[in-house]
């Protein structure tokens, strides 16, 4: 074979891989054809291959034809040269002068073609341009045909892949639909329950829903489909997409109510997060082997029944009835469980004779079952007592088949007699021991509960001892704390008056600071008792809490020190909280000076806020509800606390710092103040590592009012329009205080001492611009509803509530009213004309 014959052939097996001669147009081609044209400027371009004694156009431009003959072709000429073939003029070339396309229709003058070359750079056909007129190419030009012919054999590389891959997946389809058993790819994805935690169906075959009988499973997730088996599906398919080991596993599926058998193993690579399946309904299998199991286990219990009896000698005797001729034969045993005469057995017997020493009460319904046996035909088992030659009767058990003939009729009644007199004792002695049970189990509720009940005393005795540990431990700190505080008051004021009698008027002031300082501390040990049983009177408004932290961050720095570096890092979209403001700054204040005092080498301290989903699981954790809340946490680098300590922490009075350090009721009154707004306090701590504590306070839904009246911003004022004021007081003394002042101050004063009163001057024609009045009050009426009884014919009445203690019912959980302000006693006299002020203004 020749170079030339070693070429074609070459270029012909090439043209059969690429199976492209004789098929249509396609677009990528005619592409190539048109902007081969349009760079040339040339009337003709053509994709063209070499075939067999012809050649092919894949896609041409201004011929009109899609094969010409061989012999006449310009490239066939291109396929000897290395790799473009370039005619400015085809009559002035020898090998094209005389060429008829040249020198006849349609009169080509110029050609220039890029060779069309396979990988391994056998030449296959041409990219080329024509045209009727000689010219010339520039170098782009032909560095252009040049890449287009490349970009030519591209596409047809491209085009057979395409054609192999479509060929394969019409393969894959074939061999995937015509599997038998059950098959499908599921994907791993993250989920709601944690990474990889569900995965869905993202090809199945139809014996899927054969072995299964869902349908549509492609696009649904396992949690959709069995979402109570999850877990266990995710633990077997997961394990082999981690670790790419097969495995196989018979396994039921619920939500198909089949037992099906597994193979699974993971697709590669791993990154596509999927596993292949294959399984089948194997539940007539389980059933057959069920079946096969419960078969086997009655054999061998029958055949132990028989071991058992033989071996025990449950079995007495033995008879064989000849029925047509009533003739009984027994064995000796048989003879003598019946007190017969044995030799009678051998010669025969009849069915009178048999029964005649059956017990009076049991032979009508032995002879009822024998004729229904006989009548029916098959197994025979009944149990009646006999009369032995001792005198005494046994109960027996009598197991026999009646045989019939092919017309029906009876022939013969072989059996066996079993002892199970024994038996029947153990029975009785059974429904004895079930009938002692039923009476014993219809009085054990009534037991039960009388048991229950003196548990629940026993139970409510121990937490009223608890109780009144805690009583004593917290009236001990109380009394101990104001004990101090009235001797401080109580020794003030008689200084103060025996100065006064000696007309020492200088040293006056001295007492009287004193005094006032210790009614200051005892009114702080009182709200921070009342915020630690959670009975405080608070009130919250829609808080900034980044906003408060960064207010306070200098005041903090100030008062731990320069040793301890103070951090606020406060969250981004942070939402508000509803919560007392002032109250949140006294926790805040009091927990970085704990922090402080935890670190007396210096340290950090980092004040942090977060927005936090709390989840049913977190809420059980924390005690506290679910739904959304924000947490404000402080964590200091400290000595940490130990579990034991930490478990103290929150009780009223204890403090690990040394006496006349600290009065034990900080964190006391941070839990109070937290648990009384909706929220909760937790402490994490290590010892030696440090401690956060973290106040969670429910979200508010709504906007901060961020131009909220500074109470104390405003100088304090008397007024000149002369208001009136109406003071509901039942403690003389404190309507007495509120009247010198507001009097001093210019106001028209009314007192009454009840709310019956109260009210009755509501309703009166005097003018009255505020009512101030205690929340808790004589005349069968508190503060509040006697403010909202004059609000019916006062709606714009102003109201200011003075207490020292009041239930939130009383003043409301969430915000007062509009015109509406609470104020705590004890109270600086100054505060209060501040806020009648605000209120006569507002």
């Amino acid at each position: 074979m020749n170079n030339a014959s070693d070429s074609e052939s070459l270029r012909l097996a090439a043209l059969s891989r690429y199976d492209v001669l004789d098929t249509p147009r396609e677009q990528a081609f005619d592409e190539i054809a048109n902007l081969a044209a349009a760079l040339c400027r040339v009337p003709i371009a053509l994709v063209n291959f070499i075939g067999d004694g012809r050649q092919f156009f894949k896609a041409e431009v201004g011929l009109g034809v899609r094969e010409t003959p061989l012999e006449s072709s310009f490239c066939a000429k291109a396929l000897l040269e290395e790799e473009f073939l370039y005619v400015a003029d085809a009559r002035a070339d020898p090998r094209f002068a005389c060429n008829p396309l040249v020198t006849g229709e349609p009169h080509l003058r110029f050609y220039a073609g890029a060779l069309l070359k396979t990988e391994d750079g056998v030449a296959i056909g041409t990219l080329c341009v024509l045209d009727y007129e000689p010219r010339s190419l520039d170098d782009v030009q032909m560095q252009a045909l040049r890449v287009l012919a490349r970009q030519t054999m591209a596409a047809l590389e491209l085009r057979r892949a395409m054609k192999s891959a479509e060929a394969e997946r019409a393969r894959y389809s074939a061999l995937f639909n015509a599997i038998d058993d059950g098959f499908c790819i599921i994907e791993f994805f993250d989920g709601p329950h944690g990474p990889l935690s569900d995965y869905v169906h993202v090809e199945a075959n139809p014996g899927y829903e054969r072995h299964t009988g869902i349908r549509d499973i492609v696009g649904k997730t396992l949690r959709e489909v069995d979402p109570t088996d999850a877990d266990r599906w995710i633990e077997l398919y997961g394990t082999v997409l981690r670790t790419g080991v097969p495995t196989r596993f018979e396994r039921y599926f619920l939500t198909a109510g089949r037992h099906i058998e597994v193979s699974a193993s993971r697709v590669e690579p791993q990154s596509l997060r999927q596993v292949s399946v294959l399984f089948r309904d194997i539940s007539a299998r389980k059933k057959s082997e069920e079946a096969l199991r419960a078969s086997e286990a009655l054999a061998r219990q029958n055949i132990l029944r028989v071991q058992l009896a033989l071996a025990a000698g449950a079995i007495i005797g033995t008879w064989f009835w000849d029925l047509p001729n009533d003739r009984f034969t027994v064995d000796e045993a048989f003879a003598e469980a019946f007190g017969l005469d044995p030799a009678q057995g051998h010669d025969g017997l009849s069915l009178a004779q048999v029964i005649a020493n059956v017990h009076p009460d049991d032979r009508q319904d032995l002879i009822a079952a024998i004729e229904q046996a006989i009548a029916r035909g098959g197994h025979y088992a009944h149990q009646y007592r006999v009369r032995r030659a001792d005198g005494l009767f046994y109960w027996i058990e009598a197991n026999g088949r009646v045989n019939h003939d092919a017309n029906g009729k009876p022939l013969t009644f072989p059996g066996v007699v079993l002892d199970v007199d024994k038996r029947r004792a153990v029975e009785e002695e059974r429904d004895r021991a079930a009938a002692s049970l039923r009476t014993l189990n219809d009085t054990l509720e009534q037991r039960v509960a009388e048991r229950t009940a003196e548990l629940m005393r026993a139970e409510e005795q121990l937490l009223q001892s608890q109780k009144m540990e805690a009583v004593g431990q917290l009236t001990g700190g109380l009394a101990h704390d104001f004990n101090n505080l009235l001797a401080g008051v109580s020794g003030s004021l008689q200084l103060l008056s025996i100065r006064l009698s000696q007309g020492r008027v200088a040293d006056v002031d001295k007492y009287v600071v004193a005094a006032q300082g210790a009614v200051r501390r005892a009114a702080a040990l009182t709200h921070r008792l009342l915020a630690f049983s959670r009975r405080q009177t608070l009130d919250p408004r829609p808080t900034d809490v980044n906003a408060l932290v960064n207010g306070m961050t200098d005041l903090i720095q100030r008062t731990v020190g320069p040793g301890i570096r103070v951090e606020a890092v406060g969250a981004t979209g942070l939402w508000p909280a509803l919560v007392d403001s002032g109250q949140l700054e006294n926790a805040l204040l009091n927990l970085c000076i704990n922090a402080r005092d935890a670190m007396p080498d210096g340290g950090r301290i980092t004040i942090e806020t977060a927005n936090k989903w709390i989840d049913r699981s977190a809420a059980i954790s924390h005690d506290m509800p679910e739904g959304q809340f924000l947490s404000l946490c402080v964590t200091d680098t400290g000595t940490g606390m130990t579990p034991d300590i930490i478990a103290k922490a929150f009780d009223p009075f204890f403090t690990t710092k040394p006496i006349g350090m600290g009065t034990g009721l900080g964190l006391s009154m941070i839990y109070g103040f937290a648990k009384q707004s909706g929220g909760q306090v937790r402490i994490y701590s290590e010892v030696g590592q440090g401690t956060t504590v973290c106040i969670y306070l429910p979200r508010f839904y709504g906007d901060v009012d961020r131009e909220a009246l500074d109470q104390n911003a405003s100088p304090i004022s008397g007024t000149e329009a002369g208001e009136t004021v109406l003071v509901v007081d039942d403690e003389p003394s404190v309507r007495m205080l509120i009247t010198d002042v507001l009097e001093e101050l210019g106001y028209t004063v009314i007192e009454a001492g009840d709310s019956v009163t109260g009210l009755k001057l509501l309703q009166s024609n005097v003018r009255i611009d505020l009512l101030i009045s205690d929340v808790g009050l004589p005349g069968g009426m508190n503060g509040r509803q006697m403010a909202d009884a004059g609000r019916q014919t006062r709606p714009d009445l102003k109201v200011l509530f003075i207490t020292g203690y009041a239930e939130n019912s009383v003043i409301g959980n969430g915000r007062l009213e509009p015109g509406m302000q609470v104020l705590t006693k004890p109270f600086a006299l100054e505060t209060l004309a501040a806020r009648v002020r605000q209120l006569v203004d507002g």
